[in-house]
């Protein structure tokens, strides 16, 4: 595999290099005291409209992983992603077990390059923008790019996640 030329690459950033997506890096400084929420402070530290910031979550639905890509403005609504899939029950993964089937660590979680790839849903409000920021799979890096290309590099369905 080729190295990158961005300085502190991450998988996540590799896979948007490789399958020549266009995209931005947004890098900036983790601040853990600011009380802000990882998504929150993301939006604020690079100066973006909240609402287009979006988390990654890692739930377990019916005993597998399943990614939600929702905004951070809200929260999860557990009972719609186990619709979105065809699940019954959906509960938050453990953090421990979320970052081993990712490859991240929580707070730095993308969709983008995970270790596996897992059946992902990613919130509808996601197209009412030309761009949407996510993690780029560290604490501090968000990377933007369109909705439809992060739906289709993540092989998710859409489907109204939050709440």
């Amino acid at each position: 595999m080729a190295r990158s030329k961005t300085r502190g690459s991450t998988p996540a950033v590799l896979a948007l290099e490789r399958a020549g997506v266009a995209h931005a890096l947004h890098p900036y400084e983790h601040d853990p005291r600011s009380g802000l929420s990882f998504g929150l402070e993301a939006a604020a530290a690079i100066g973006v409209p909240a609402e287009q910031v979006f988390k990654t979550l890692v739930a377990d639905v019916d005993g597998d992983l399943v990614v939600a890509v929702v905004p951070v403005t809200g929260e999860l609504d557990l009972k719609a992603l186990a619709r979105a899939v065809g699940g019954k029950k959906a509960a938050m993964a453990a953090v421990p077990r979320a970052e081993r089937a990712t490859g991240y660590v929580a707070g730095g979680i993308s969709p983008l390059g995970q270790r596996a790839r897992h059946t992902t849903v990613v919130d509808t409000s996601a197209a009412s923008f030309d761009a949407v920021y996510v993690s780029g799979g560290r604490r501090g890096l968000d990377v933007s790019l369109a909705p439809a290309d992060l739906v289709r590099l993540t092989d998710a369905t859409t489907a109204p996640l939050g709440r």
